[in-house]
């Protein structure tokens, strides 16, 4: 049975992802077809928000630590950053393509604000709500039922949409249509029920941070090797997105499709995932997971047959199932729980560093060296970050 709580955060995440669909998927088809869009401006729509997230974290925490009921801070930020995509329809009707483009990065840079409290604090409120012996079963659970909501949108969107890729009406209905699920992605938050703390006024506030969370050596470790991990996935993000449409020729439909596969293979492997991970342990099994991840972009560059792409899309998605369920499970396995909120905040800030950075270096390589040069060392790198985390196994096991 679950949880009134556990049921409101899986109707809430549906919202989420139905409203995330809607709008995040096609920013990069929509910037390059609609806005014309250069490479470099590409690869800021993936670096943009790690870096105000990078400066807003910090601040967002401290809030969130003094705030006596936090769900109605990340609620009312949800509300923000979903309010801006109805900008986002509006952008189409400025005199240039430059500025649109601009403006377009603006708005983007801006729903990071409140999309930075809304996700530190979504992270605390939901740690709280669910028992730890629950949230290996509850994730795998969530994250199964979220990514066939996700399937399902997707699908409907590339088969309703799949000869407007040049039409501007059709993305502004797209973000309109996230905005709408935005508003239920609100409503739903709100139904949580939170323990509310009562802070006396003798009480002392809390600390804006907590550096003894470096003296836990499992944390540090941990910490170290997912900063690494996440550089060498998120290289290829803004090449990912140039390879399919400016090389590949994707459109609405296609780019709709390499999602469906790869949602499609995650409801699949969930359960998979989180079986091995109570078997053998998440840092175990997450080494695999990793490993998997490697192969992507070399694969990708193979080819530009969009059946070819579709499929590597729908395979890759295997092992991005263990990489979503399992390395938030081991942030919070490896975060003590007396200062949880300390180690996630952390984590995020030094995540979106890296976030911002990762984007930028794989759009540097792709005008030093070529698509196929610059995907082969994202390559590499991932596979160096999966024997990282092979050797924190290795020196914790041993301990």
């Amino acid at each position: 049975m679950r949880t009134y709580n556990e049921k409101i955060s899986i109707y809430h995440g549906m919202a989420s992802t139905t409203a995330l669909n809607f709008s995040n998927n096609f920013f990069p088809i929509f910037a390059i077809t609609i806005l014309g869009a250069t490479n470099y401006q590409v690869g800021l729509i993936s670096s943009l928000p790690p870096l105000i997230a990078l400066l807003m974290t910090i601040p967002a925490a401290v809030l969130l630590n003094r705030a006596n009921a936090q769900k109605k801070l990340v609620a009312m930020s949800v509300l923000l950053a979903r309010l801006m995509f109805l900008f986002i329809v509006f952008v189409v009707y400025l005199p240039s393509f430059s500025l649109q483009a601009w403006a377009f990065l603006a708005i983007i840079a801006f729903i990071s604000i409140p999309n930075t409290v809304a996700n530190v604090g979504w992270q605390t409120l939901i740690s709280g709500m669910i028992e730890e012996t629950r949230r290996g079963q509850f994730f795998s659970d969530r994250n199964r039922l979220l990514t066939m909501v996700g399937l399902v949108t997707t699908l409907l969107i590339g088969i309703l949409m799949r000869d407007a890729s040049e039409s501007i009406v059709a993305y502004q209905l797209l973000f309109a249509i996230a905005f709408l699920f935005g508003l239920l992605e609100v409503y739903f938050l709100l139904k949580h029920e939170e323990d509310v703390v009562k802070v006396e006024n003798d009480q002392p506030k809390k600390k804006s941070m907590d550096w003894s969370i470096f003296k836990h050596t499992h944390y540090v470790w941990f910490l170290a090797a997912a900063l690494f991990f996440n550089f060498a996935w998120q290289m290829a993000w803004g090449l990912f997105n140039i390879y399919n449409v400016r090389i590949a020729g994707a459109t609405i439909f296609w780019i709709s499709m390499f999602s469906v596969g790869s949602m499609l293979m995650q409801i699949l492997t969930f359960p998979l995932w989180k079986k091995w991970a109570d078997k053998y342990s998440n840092m175990h099994v997450f080494i695999w997971a990793a490993l998997g991840m490697a192969t992507t972009p070399f694969l990708v560059t193979l080819s530009t047959n969009l059946y070819y792409l579709t499929f590597i899309q729908t395979t890759s998605g295997f092992f991005l199932s263990g990489t979503v369920l399992i390395l938030f499970n081991l942030l919070l396995e490896k975060s003590p729980e007396q200062s949880r909120t300390y180690c996630i905040t952390t984590y995020n800030v030094l995540l979106a560093f890296v976030a911002f950075v990762a984007p930028q270096v794989g759009i540097w390589l792709l005008d030093l060296f070529g698509m196929e040069v610059a995907m082969y060392i994202s390559s590499i790198l991932r596979f160096l970050s999966a024997f990282g985390f092979l050797y924190v196994y290795i020196k914790q096991t041993k301990k």
